[in-house]
């Protein structure tokens, strides 16, 4: 048995299409309209949608879940964050350096819980 999707709940499909496309590189492979499969396994699932399924009220920023992301320049990375078209809304801003292991958290457009830090050990090129 192997893990092959996790699946968040977005208020609207395509701003969350782009948002994942636009930081991260992920790309559609699967499109309903109410369903869309990334690369790397996120489905984004229309939150109307996902509330019919379950009979149930979606609760944002729950805090009980979080998608953690590796990223080696990670200034690099929060530059890109900085340029998004839509505004950033931070859990904890970036760490400073001489750090171990740096890290910021987020919110996604949707208040899903992201985290993009560095690779636990640097491996020299």
């Amino acid at each position: 048995m192997r893990l092959k999707n996790i699946l968040i709940v977005v208020a609207d499909p395509d701003v969350s299409k782009r948002f994942y496309h636009d930081l991260f590189g992920l790309e559609p492979v699967a499109d309903s309209g109410e369903v869309v499969i990334l690369t790397e396994g996120l489905v984004l699932q229309e939150r109307a949608a996902w509330q019919r399924v379950l009979g149930k009220e979606v609760i944002s920023k729950s805090h009980s879940c979080e998608l953690y992301f590796e990223e080696r320049d990670l200034e690099a990375f929060v530059r890109k964050l900085e340029r998004l078209d839509v505004p950033v809304r931070y859990v904890s801003r970036m760490t400073e350096p001489g750090v171990e292991r740096r890290f910021v958290r987020f919110y996604d457009p949707d208040g899903t819980l992201i985290e993009v830090g560095t690779p636990e050990r640097q491996e020299t090129p």
